[in-house]
């Protein structure tokens, strides 16, 4: 059995859909793929606007002032979401866990996996490193994307290279 990586590729896939939403359910689907989701799921008229319900909640977590908080949305959120783990052998692939039923629909199985896989992602690793890019606290700068910390040192506060030098060069100029 190999290690199951729910934790960093569920919250980054979580951060990836709330700083870029798709136009469309395809778009989700797609997305879920680029992050190593290999699973079908049955298809909803209302997927698309139920996904972005599940991406809403979840912000609310990145948003939380405080770590009870934080911790507190997120149980809420994973008892929502109704499924228990399991192991499963698709496609002879080796075991591994899913947080799933059996033909769950999308938003339901990412309602599952995105708060499990942040659980994870923030009891491992540190209950700050879940974020809003800090390029967006300085007057004048919008940037209000998600920041998914997964350097060595934890200490990652932008959501690129270009927010960071953005923010050295309005600290410089102050200076």
């Amino acid at each position: 059995m190999h290690l199951n990586p729910y934790g960093q590729y569920a919250v980054l896939l979580a951060a990836s859909l709330a700083n870029d939403w798709p136009a469309e359910r395809a778009g989700i689907e797609a997305r879920t793929r680029e992050f190593g989701m290999t699973m079908a799921f049955p298809e909803a008229s209302d997927d698309h606007r139920l996904t972005r319900g599940v991406i809403d909640d979840w912000l609310r977590v990145v948003d939380a002032g405080d770590h009870v908080v934080r911790a507190r949305i997120l149980n809420d959120h994973m008892a929502a979401a109704a499924a228990y783990p399991r192991l499963a052998d698709h496609d002879n692939e080796g075991w591994h866990l899913h947080y799933r039923d059996d033909e769950q629909s999308l938003p339901r199985v990412l309602r599952a996996v995105i708060s499990v896989g942040t659980a994870l992602h923030l009891s491992t690793r540190g209950m700050h490193r879940l974020r809003r890019c800090a390029a967006g606290e300085a007057p004048g700068d919008g940037c209000t994307a998600v920041v998914v910390d997964v350097t060595r040192n934890g200490r990652q506060r932008y959501c690129s290279v270009r927010c960071a030098n953005r923010a050295a060069v309005r600290r410089h100029r102050a200076r």
